[in-house]
């Protein structure tokens, strides 16, 4: 049986492994992110710190970093069905809107703009990767996240 450490050590890796995948198709294959993919970064990001700070509290099984995790995800969920949403509405646009103006304002996007910063649109995400568009896979790893950090959850209410 997988330990609970190794379950969120594996969340906390995959996360920002997705990070990596996002700054690849960023940079090298020049895909730039759309608002609704940066905020998609900062809730992949928020999985990944609160999977790292709950595989390492100490032994009182504190259960507020994996249930911050576990609201990440399902925000993610719920950024991602938004996009796919978009995608699927033709002629909807989660475009230059405030929300992106927002976005590049935010001190981590001034600071890190090669993580954050927001110039694309949502229907350029059409593209497919392995068979799927990047918004169908960021809703694929928030649900995967989303049922793992529940399962975890309850495991150390039950503990």
């Amino acid at each position: 049986m997988i330990t609970t450490r190794s379950l969120l050590l594996s969340i906390a890796i995959a996360a920002f492994g997705l990070i990596g995948v996002a700054l690849y198709l960023q940079h090298g294959l020049d895909m730039l992110p759309c608002p609704l993919c940066v905020i998609q970064r900062y809730l992949f990001i928020a999985i990944g710190v609160c999977a790292l700070i709950g595989a390492y509290v100490g032994k009182p099984k504190p259960l507020a970093p994996v249930g911050l995790g576990l609201l990440a995800a399902l925000g993610g969920l719920g950024t991602a069905g938004k996009h796919l949403w978009v995608l699927a509405h033709p002629g909807l646009s989660c475009g230059i809107d405030p929300m992106e103006t927002m976005l590049n304002k935010i001190p981590t996007a001034t600071y890190l703009p090669f993580l954050f910063q927001a110039d694309g649109l949502c229907e350029d995400a059409l593209a497919p990767w392995f068979g799927l568009s990047i918004p169908q896979w960021s809703f694929l790893w928030f649900a995967l996240f989303t049922l793992a950090l529940a399962w975890v959850l309850i495991r150390r209410v039950r503990a």
